[in-house]
């Protein structure tokens, strides 16, 4: 497997990352925890190192599963998770965006016992927070580098000026957005200004979450807890 550097932080990863958010949110599907702790060890036989997860996906859920997974092997891979939001207590389904200072400290708290390690390889910022001065959240995760229990900070679905605010601060490694054949968009709005600045590129949805896989048609039916039915 290709390893790749990202950005000039000197991150390196596998060419190809396994998105592990289908493993337990997302499409709908009904997994088996075994089967998918066994796929993520395949994946690091066949040369992957790069794992995405988030709090998001479950919520929670998905981090447990990656934390039980990748535990043993946990030197041989690079964990990237994402925080930016809060979860109402009685039905997590409810969620508003928080990225204040304070609430990205105490749910990296969290997520290291979900993942069963010391530190996150790669912290993103998983939406924007409007409330919040971009320069406040790199602050935080800065912090969070500084006391080792983060290794580099990244952005997703970030707009130019965001990216600079934050680079700023602190230095970003990467910035994860959608990118396929039928979203191009990354080519001109953003790549630029990411080699301009020394940062990496990891893309999400290339396959056009499986749209272009050429499994799915006009006729296509998904399950009822499947995201894609709110994609237009």
């Amino acid at each position: 497997m290709e390893q790749k550097k990202l950005g000039n932080t000197g991150l390196e990863v596998s060419s190809i990352g396994l998105g592990c958010m289908n493993m337990s949110f997302g499409y709908g599907n009904v997994v088996d925890k075994s089967d998918m702790i066994g796929l993520m060890h395949q994946a690091v036989d066949s040369g992957i190192t790069l794992f995405d997860t988030a709090e998001m996906y479950g919520p929670y859920t998905n981090e447990e599963l990656v934390g039980d997974a990748l535990s043993t092997v946990r030197n041989k891979v690079v964990i990237a998770t994402k925080f930016g939001f809060e979860f109402d207590p009685q039905d997590s389904k409810n969620m508003t965006l928080n990225s204040k200072p304070e609430h990205i400290k105490r749910v990296c708290e969290d997520m290291l016992k979900r993942l069963k390690t010391d530190r996150i390889d790669l912290l993103y910022q998983h939406r924007p927070d409007p409330s919040v001065p971009i320069e406040e959240v790199a602050g935080a995760v800065r912090e969070l580098i500084r006391e080792g229990k983060v290794l580099h900070f990244g952005l997703s679905a970030a707009d130019e000026s965001t990216i600079r605010k934050a680079h700023a601060i602190q230095p970003v490694a990467a910035l994860q957005s959608q990118y396929s054949l039928w979203n191009r968009e990354p080519e001109t709005a953003l790549l630029p200004i990411l080699k301009e600045l020394g940062i990496g590129f990891v893309a999400y949805g290339p396959l056009g979450h499986g749209y272009l896989t050429g499994a799915i048609d006009s006729n296509t039916t998904f399950n009822a807890n499947d995201v894609r039915n709110r994609f237009p």
